[in-house]
């Protein structure tokens, strides 16, 4: 019986037996395909968010706020602020039909904006932009219930605030969860008040973290993709456990599905102290400071993002006491490394006024450690932080001139930092390699500038062909190394 078939390798018999186990092969993967995307899809994709609305709903509120307001009210916003100058005939046209007086007449200014309950004794978690400024401020329950709120404390720096309701009866709180823990691609539900659409609850997913969005010292969002509209600020973002991991905060207004919301892990210890004290107190050390770039990281002979550059240090300050100075990178505090100024702002603001910290700086190629007693960082002192030379032009095209007292005030300098470029010429080797007027020279191939003599001397001692190498301090962007062949 066995003479009967053909076993050849290409033979008719083999080939029909190949075919079939082939198509047996493919429609049998292809049949199991369905099963195998069944058996993992409930796992991936949240057959509903109905129980979670529902378990968390209750906890998230409404806040109406009504602002007092002055200027003519938001049609009158663009005249108000005076585009034609102070001479302008238009001005006369403005003042005959609205009046001076009238034009500034008060309005009431009304917003929208969300919350959620974090205890039952009545207090409730917003962001500060909702309540900042408001006369009135009424919280409503998801049942309808409606109270007035007062106003516990606010941090404009994380744009977070407490409020609190009060009644003789419990509210029901919602529990906090790890942020720390979320990762990139976690299903995650905003629920709040859209365009005053009272309960609106969105899913998406956590699309990145740690985003730095330029709002403030503290940035450090999270990014999700669950759709925040105008009226879901201060509303929460919850996971699949139902506990709040961020504050939806800010959306970029020209995008589509990019929400920002606060970490609760960074809002715990500002809801905590504005709890107990009405405000929130942070450290602080006395020191400007700015990240390293490829050219300045190679100056100083360390890795890019190998601690961060300190750029100026305050008279009187902690950092200045310790023996701290401007040009030291600061590598660690309290043996956590920094290699971003996110991460050391962070840091500092994290330790308890009067405590100490040790903090390690690069100086010289050398590390140096340094007690520091933290001191309360003071938000409107910070703020406010912010000639007869004889000017000289060199063979680079560079004219530059010594900083006197009053240039050393219009530019936020000190006499003796270095020296001030007055003048480029045009076509020079200065002006090629990126110097500009105004930009304050501070060290020359590592030596120190405090004169424009010094400056002089330290070009005439570089031969024709070497490099020059200049740590320059610019105006709206920090320091920087800016390098040439004499």
């Amino acid at each position: 019986m066995m003479a009967k078939f053909d076993l050849r390798p290409h033979g008719t018999r083999w080939g029909a037996l190949a075919l079939v186990l082939t198509l047996t092969v493919v429609f049998g993967l292809a049949a199991s395909q369905p099963a195998a995307a069944k058996s993992v899809a409930p796992r991936m994709v949240p057959e509903s968010f109905h129980g979670l609305a529902q378990m968390v709903g209750p906890s998230v509120v409404n806040i109406r706020t009504v602002k007092t307001m002055k200027g003519g009210g938001p049609v009158f916003r663009h005249f108000n602020q005076n585009p034609w100058g102070k001479n302008h005939p238009f001005n006369e046209f403005f003042e005959r039909f609205f009046g001076g007086e009238e034009f500034q007449r008060e309005f009431k200014q009304r917003s929208l904006g969300s919350g959620f309950i974090i205890s039952d004794d009545g207090f409730v978690v917003t962001n500060n932009h909702v309540i900042e400024d408001a006369d009135e401020i009424t919280v409503k329950l998801a049942g309808g219930d409606e109270f007035e709120a007062r106003i516990v404390g606010r941090d404009p720096n994380t744009d977070l605030a407490l409020i609190r309701i009060e009644s003789k009866d419990r509210f029901p709180a919602i529990s906090l969860g790890d942020s720390d823990g979320l990762k990139v691609g976690e299903w995650v539900v905003a629920i709040g008040s859209p365009f005053g659409l009272e309960q609106t609850v969105t899913a998406g997913i956590v699309s990145a973290k740690g985003r730095v969005i330029g709002s403030g010292p503290y940035d450090d969002f999270i990014q999700t993709d669950a759709s925040i509209n105008p009226g879901n600020s201060g509303g929460p973002l919850i996971n699949m456990n139902g506990e709040v991991v961020g504050i939806n905060t800010a959306i970029i207004a020209a995008g589509q599905g990019i929400g920002f919301a606060v970490p609760i892990n960074m809002a715990r210890n500002v809801i905590e102290q504005l709890r107990q004290h009405g405000e929130v107190t942070r450290g602080w050390l006395g020191v400007a400071i700015q990240e390293l770039d490829d050219e300045m990281a190679e100056y100083y002979g360390v890795e890019k993002g190998e601690g961060v550059f300190v750029a100026q240090v305050f008279e009187g300050d902690p950092a200045d006491a310790a023996g701290i100075r401007a040009g030291d990178i600061i590598v660690s505090v309290d043996g956590k490394k920094v290699s971003t100024t996110r991460e050391l702002t962070g840091l500092i603001a994290g330790i308890p006024v009067g405590e100490e910290a040790t903090v390690l700086v690069l100086r010289e190629g050398k590390k140096k450690q340094f007690v520091v007693e933290i001191a309360k960082r003071e938000e409107e002192k910070i703020a406010s932080r912010k000639s007869t030379s004889k000017e000289t032009t060199d063979d680079l095209g560079i004219q530059v001139a010594d900083i006197d007292a009053e240039m050393a005030s219009r530019f936020g300098a000190t006499e003796g930092e270095g020296v001030i470029v007055v003048g480029v010429e045009n076509g020079s080797k200065g002006q090629e390699a990126g110097i500009r007027r105004g930009d304050i020279i501070r060290e020359i191939n590592h030596g120190q500038i405090r004169s424009s003599q010094e400056y002089h001397d330290a070009i005439a001692g570089i031969d024709a062909g070497e490099t020059v190498s200049m740590f320059v301090r610019r105006m709206n962007a920090g320091f920087l190394v800016v390098k040439m062949t004499k």
